[in-house]
């Protein structure tokens, strides 16, 4: 997950105080773009001061060390994919357009252009048990939250359910990285809208030949 950070000048300004919180946001969206342009381990907290536009003791004022900083972000990024779910599975009560609201969410956050999901599923720290913990509360919260409308629809029973729907939360990823990385790769390729459908497609194909049991 190493890339090269800008170099044309867009470094952020040295500026005055601000609000604890603000500054605090202000130093995680520096550390986000960081992580994600060189991986944990070849960042220092200096290069993240210096995009932030701060000094070290500022910094380590916010966060104790680089662990805990990258924790924090990563626990933001784990978050919005967690939220992101429960709005698409919230949008509808038709479970087959669940199921595409579910694969579509997946695709609309690897697209987005900071790159957050790289932390989330592409961390060079997963060794680490507490990130480890943070990558895992994706998977098993957003099955969680599918796991019920699953069992609902089918009549299966509900540890039958949950795998299903961890398969789906992997399907949905899993595909949305490789479409993305297919994009950069050969700058086209599928549309993101016409990728999500297609695999949404194959997710309701299978979840939908469960009929209801007695």
């Amino acid at each position: 997950m190493t890339t090269q950070l800008p170099t044309d000048g867009s470094e952020k300004p040295r500026g005055g105080r601000l609000p604890r919180r603000a500054r605090r946001t202000q130093l995680l969206g520096a550390a986000l773009e960081v992580f994600v342009a060189q991986g944990y381990h070849a960042t220092a907290m200096d290069d993240i001061a210096e995009r932030a536009g701060v000094s070290k003791p500022v910094l380590y004022q916010h966060f104790p060390g680089k662990l805990e900083l990258y924790l924090a972000l990563l626990e933001q990024s784990c978050e919005q994919v967690i939220v992101s779910m429960a709005k698409a599975l919230e949008s509808t009560d038709d479970n087959k357009q669940r199921v595409a609201a579910t694969v579509t969410s997946f695709y609309e956050y690897v697209a987005r252009e900071e790159g957050a999901f790289r932390l989330v599923f592409e961390s060079d720290l997963t060794n680490e048990p507490a990130v480890r913990e943070r990558v895992d509360r994706v998977t098993t919260e957003c099955a969680a939250l599918i796991t019920p409308l699953i069992h609902d629809d089918t009549g299966l029973p509900e540890e039958h359910s949950q795998l299903l729907a961890v398969s789906l939360v992997g399907m949905a990823q899993v595909s949305a990285r490789f479409w993305l990385d297919e994009r950069l790769h050969e700058q086209a390729g599928i549309d993101q809208r016409q990728a999500a459908a297609l695999v949404a497609g194959l997710a309701w194909r299978g979840i939908g030949g469960y009929p209801i049991s007695d």
